[in-house]
C-alpha cells in the first residue's frame, strides 16, 4: 500500500480541523469521495501518520515526513503562468517572511484563483478547492509545496515552520 497525495491532503485537513465527525463531512470539505476519504485514512494509518482510533495525528511521524520526505515522494512540477490559488511561499507566515514585492507567487492552476503565476502541480486535484474554503488548511498546503518546490531560503523556513508548528500541541 502506498501512500499519495491525497492521503497528505487528508492528513493535512485533519491536522489543520481536528478529526472530522464524519468522513462524508471530510469528502465534502475536501473536495473528494467519502471512499477515497477512508482509503486515505486506511493509508495514512497503515504509514504511521494517523491513529485512526484514537482520532488525532501522529505530530511527530507527520513532521518527518513532511520534513524529510514529501519533497522526494510528491515533487512539484512548476509550468507556465496561469490564473490559479496562490500557494507556496504565498501564503501565510511564509509570505511575510520571504516575498519581496517582485516575485510572482507561484499558484495551484484553478478558474476561481485571484493570482496570476507560475502553476504549480498541487499534491492532489482538488487541493486548490479544499484551500479556497479554508485559510487553515490552504496555509499547510501552501508550506507542504514551499518543502516540496521552494528554493533552499523558502523550504528551510517552511521544514523550520512545520517543525515548530507540530511540536507544540497533543500527540
Amino acid at each position: 500500500m502506498y501512500i499519495k497525495g491525497q492521503d497528505i491532503l487528508v492528513c493535512l485537513y485533519i491536522l489543520a480541523r481536528g478529526w472530522p465527525d464524519s468522513y462524508a463531512d471530510m469528502a465534502k470539505a475536501l473536495g473528494i469521495s467519502v471512499g477515497g476519504a477512508h482509503q486515505s485514512v486506511k493509508r495514512a494509518a497503515t504509514a504511521q501518520l494517523l491513529d485512526p482510533w484514537a482520532k488525532w495525528v501522529r505530530r511527530q511521524a507527520l513532521a518527518e515526513f513532511l520534513v524529510h520526505g514529501l519533497q522526494y515522494a510528491f515533487p512539484a512540477e512548476v509550468g507556465r503562468m496561469t490564473r490559479g490559488v496562490p500557494t507556496s511561499f504565498g501564503v501565510g507566515e511564509l509570505a511575510k517572511a520571504v516575498l519581496a514585492s517582485d516575485e510572482q507567487v507561484p499558484v495551484w492552476p484553478d478558474p476561481e484563483g485571484s493570482v496570476r503565476g507560475p502553476s504549480l502541480s498541487p499534491l492532489f486535484k482538488s487541493v486548490p478547492y479544499a484551500a479556497l474554503r479554508d485559510p487553515q488548511l490552504h496555509e499547510w498546503l501552501a508550506l507542504a509545496d514551499a518543502i516540496r518546490s521552494g528554493r533552499a531560503r523558502e523550504r528551510d523556513l517552511a521544514k523550520s515552520i512545520v517543525t515548530r508548528r507540530l511540536a507544540h500541541g497533543p500527540h
